[in-house]
């Protein structure tokens, strides 16, 4: 599961994922002007509505996560063995282990959210995120041991990958105060497309190169280049979103004409734990014109 795979598979689902995530951002900011967080589950009756109704986001997560995990523990002839038989024993497969450990993580960050989507009596978002979050601050933990006794170009795509793993860890725990913050959600759309496409392109680079001459350690310019096609992949997954923001505002605005009258007429705002800020408006206008009054009654003879 070290190998090609194990790089090339993840990858591809966390770039799937980024994608579907970017439609559904850019469509909460074209026609609802907020995120989809309904706050009660449908109230549909019958267990074939609530299947249907379940997030597709959410069971791909569990049935990613389910594969890799079965396909991480068959992967090996003598199977997923915890400690050898010599003496004194000695832990097998360390890298192994770590890759069960984010998998199984996967599937019980997907578990969690279908319980709160669909189970709960009402939906908690800070349930989600709080998973997501922490899922994250594991997988960073794993990571940095994962890099452990690698060099060249094994340790720098390992380092720029825990990089992106970084931020988005971050951008997961401002998200607990900022929920239906705009930004914030582009920004982890963003890290998980950048996240999935340099794990496709390590998967290539450590163990499939495209010239079928593998990489060298010792040559800088290698280690060079490592660096120079990760800054691609940054240009190249903002202008993705580019596209799927001007792709989804066309289709939107061509398949409802009538979205610009049936719009929200409130200036847009961002959420914060304080409260829309666009609210205490009124208040501060009602404020100066009771101070106008006043002045105006005491100057007048």
């Amino acid at each position: 599961m070290g190998k090609f795979n194990g790089h090339f598979y993840p990858g591809l689902y966390l770039f799937s994922y980024g994608l579907y995530q970017a439609t559904v951002v850019f469509k909460a900011m074209i026609i609802n002007d907020a995120l989809p967080y309904p706050a009660y589950p449908p109230r549909n009756k019958g267990i074939w509505a609530k299947l249907w109704k379940i997030s597709y986001g959410s069971l791909i997560k569990i049935v990613t996560g389910s594969i890799l995990t079965v396909y991480v523990v068959f992967c090996l002839d003598d199977g997923m063995v915890f400690m050898d038989r010599e003496l004194p024993p000695r832990f097998t497969y360390p890298k192994e282990w770590q890759h069960l450990t984010m998998f199984v993580l996967l599937t019980l960050n997907g578990c969690v959210d279908v319980i709160s989507r669909n189970l709960l009596p009402q939906r908690c978002v800070l349930l989600e995120k709080g998973t997501g979050a922490l899922t994250f601050y594991v997988l960073l933990l794993l990571l940095l041991s994962h890099a452990q006794g690698s060099a060249g170009e094994e340790l720098q795509t390992h380092c720029l990958l825990t990089l992106v793993v970084f931020l988005l860890m971050l951008v997961l725990t401002v998200q607990l105060w900022a929920p239906s913050a705009f930004h914030f959600s582009l920004m982890e759309t963003f890290l998980f497309l950048m996240m999935g496409s340099w794990l496709v392109q390590a998967g290539f680079i450590l163990y499939r190169p495209v010239s079928s001459y593998s990489w060298q350690d010792d040559d800088i310019s290698d280690i060079m280049f490592i660096t120079t096609f990760f800054c691609w992949h940054v240009m190249i997954n903002a202008l993705c979103l580019l596209g799927i923001y001007g792709v989804s505002s066309f289709w939107h605005h061509w398949s409802n004409p009538r979205l610009k009258l049936t719009g929200s007429t409130e200036a847009p705002y961002y959420m914060s734990t304080q409260g829309p800020v666009h609210k205490l408006l009124p208040e501060v206008e009602q404020s100066e014109k009771d101070e106008r009054a006043l002045l105006l009654s005491e100057s007048a003879p």
